[in-house]
């Protein structure tokens, strides 16, 4: 398989494909297993392809202390003067239960995967089968940790959160020399929620052309518009946080989307796609019976031989078979050579 196509599980992602929609459950479920599950089943029921998790412990992303450093600070930010390990631990997705989720996805036909964020979240991700690997913004700089997940051989997909370019190029290296060429490079704006002003779509095209990837966007705008525009310009891959309800609150709730929600954006995206075509100019295909209704002149009154071709007997009508419409002008104060009918298509033969 070429570089500008990955297959993930029984999925090939690529240009030449309908969009990967993939659903992230994140924290979410809101500390309840029934929830988590509901969760699944709605993923699946939007059609969307995918459901990814993350895999930490409080203790494996952080360590419980409460100075300042391990505060958040971002008046923007929904988690604006958490401290972090009791978000993470607020968040986090129980390890018991991803056997359970992993198998409730299946068995509805996605393909489960996640982003681990240490050695042991990849050693359980690797007992589960995982079909890929996410790595999170935060964790591109990892590169022992991209290095690990790229020699399990399962697909890579990395958000670019936050990252120079130098550092993504670190990464994408990092993952190839440890024998891994399945790479999806993601545009993401790693505000939560994110303003769309900040997405800079148009940097999702010079992601692929400069390290040669599969692209896509992990997006955590409110709506679907900025990964429809993502799709527009070339993103092979959609990623969106979902939520039963944003009612019910939850970590991620607020930029989250709901399952009507996601159901659009699988429909949608997939139209953006089709939509994109050739870079050509011309009728297409689905226009060509439609030439025949196009305008031309007419003979729009019975008029007989040696009358003169007025306004009022030759018109710019539909459907076409008539001269040009720009013709007009030539051949007005003609005079007809033969009787013509009310609805005959003027021709040089006739004037």
């Amino acid at each position: 398989m070429s570089r500008q196509e990955v297959r993930i599980g029984d999925r090939v992602v690529g240009a030449a494909h309908r969009p990967f929609v993939i659903a992230e459950m994140s924290g979410n479920h809101n500390g309840d297993l029934d929830r988590a599950l509901a969760i699944v089943d709605a993923v699946a029921d939007a059609g969307a392809h995918a459901l990814k998790l993350q895999t930490y412990r409080a203790d494996t992303i952080t360590i419980d202390v409460d100075t300042p450093e391990f505060r958040i600070t971002n008046k923007d930010s929904l988690w604006d003067g958490e401290n972090l390990y009791r978000l993470y631990d607020r968040a986090h997705t129980p390890w018991e239960w991803h056997e359970a989720i992993f198998a409730r996805g299946r068995q509805r036909g996605l393909e489960v995967f996640s982003s681990p964020f240490d050695p042991t979240a990849v050693e359980l991700l690797e007992s589960l089968n995982a079909p890929a690997y996410k790595i999170a913004s935060s964790e591109i700089v990892d590169l022992p940790l991209v290095e690990l997940c790229a020699r399990t051989g399962k697909p890579l997909i990395i958000s670019t959160g936050k990252a120079s370019a130098a550092e993504i190029d670190a990464a994408v290296r990092t993952a190839r020399d440890a024998g891994n060429d399945q790479l999806i490079v993601l545009g993401c704006t790693a505000s939560y929620p994110a303003p769309p002003r900040d997405s800079n779509l148009r940097a999702i095209p010079v992601l692929g052309q400069a390290f040669d990837v599969v692209v896509g966007l992990s997006d955590h705008t409110p709506g679907i518009g900025v990964p429809l525009a993502a799709v527009a310009l070339g993103a092979c891959v959609v990623e969106k946080h979902v939520t039963l309800s944003r009612a019910d609150g939850g970590v991620d709730s607020a930029f989250s989307l709901e399952p009507a929600e996601l159901a659009a954006l699988v429909v949608e995206s997939e139209r953006a796609w089709q939509a994109l075509g050739a870079a050509t100019i011309g009728p297409r295909e689905s226009e060509r019976a439609g030439i025949r209704i196009r305008r031309s002149l007419y003979v729009v009154e019975d008029v007989r031989a040696g009358e003169p071709v007025t306004a009022s007997n030759v018109r710019s009508i539909r459907p076409a078979g008539g001269l040009p419409p720009a013709d007009i002008t030539k051949v007005l104060g003609r005079t007809f050579r033969a009787d013509a009918a009310k609805g005959t298509p003027l021709s040089w033969d006739l004037v």
